[in-house]
């Protein structure tokens, strides 16, 4: 990671850090990964093999939403630096990146936003973003003029791969084994017991397949879900998630 034009940080542990989002009712990792990178000033020096992407807002005592959606899949391409990004406005290749335009309604809200030069200043005619302090995006010479007007833009993307969930102290975790929508196995860090005080746990995996159902819904839907009428273990994904674990298929083949 490198904040604020910094020396890179070297690590692939993220501790997501954001405010109450009042009008958002489930949000998901990929929101609240935009929200804390905007808010904190932050960019991917580079694709990990590997992210983690956790928060204290997740626990009980903290806890800042009922329920928080597991993206299946993370797009951190507008989260990278010096990489070709798409324009908001018309597609081409954007040169400027605009922070404060992040909750604009009236430019796809809750999206980052970058500009090419001449939608940069249509944008920012507007009397409401006149204000507004744009960044410059480092995009090399030959990229702006051999990609000016491509019509799309190679987009760096993470699939999620597990989920550590905590409930007071009790862990458990969600590992996806297979390329199956329903290929998740439920661990248990506790699920028996040996013996009292002195005893033991004995942990315990089994398969999961429902949560697929609830991963094939939008966050709208979960919304409106009673969480109390989640089946299975399906509950402790969505509502007790801590850690989010995501690999990136083609960096893990290097690092």
């Amino acid at each position: 990671f490198r904040s604020a034009g910094q020396k890179v940080q070297d690590c692939y542990f993220y501790q997501i850090f954001m405010d109450k989002k009042d009008k958002v009712g489930v949000p998901t990792i990929q929101q609240l990964l935009e929200w804390s990178f905007i808010n904190s000033d932050l960019k991917f020096a580079e694709v990990h093999a590997i992210l983690l992407a956790s928060s204290s807002l997740f626990l009980k005592d903290f806890k800042m939403f009922n329920k928080i959606f597991p993206s299946l899949e993370l797009d951190i391409t507008d989260l990278l630096e010096d990489t070709p990004r798409e324009c908001r406005i018309c597609g081409g290749l954007a040169v400027y990146e605009c922070r404060d335009c992040y909750e604009d309604g009236d430019i796809t809200a809750g999206k980052i936003k970058q500009f090419c030069e001449k939608c940069n200043i249509q944008v920012h005619l507007h009397p409401k973003r006149k204000s507004h302090q744009h960044s410059n995006l480092c995009v090399p010479k030959e990229l702006q003029d051999g990609m000016g007007w491509q019509s799309s833009f190679p987009c760096q993307r993470m699939e999620l791969f597990a989920v550590l969930c905590i409930e007071t102290s009790h862990y458990v975790a969600f590992v996806k084994y297979g390329s199956a929508d329903s290929a998740w196995l439920f661990f248990d860090s506790m699920a028996d017991r040996d013996g009292g005080q002195n005893g033991f746990n004995i942990p315990q995996v089994s398969l999961c397949p429902e949560v697929e159902a609830y991963l094939k819904m939008s966050p709208e839907e979960l919304h409106t879900l009673d969480s109390k009428s989640i089946q299975g273990q399906a509950r402790r994904l969505l509502c007790d998630a801590y850690m989010c674990m995501y690999q990136s298929p083609t960096m893990s083949l290097y690092k």
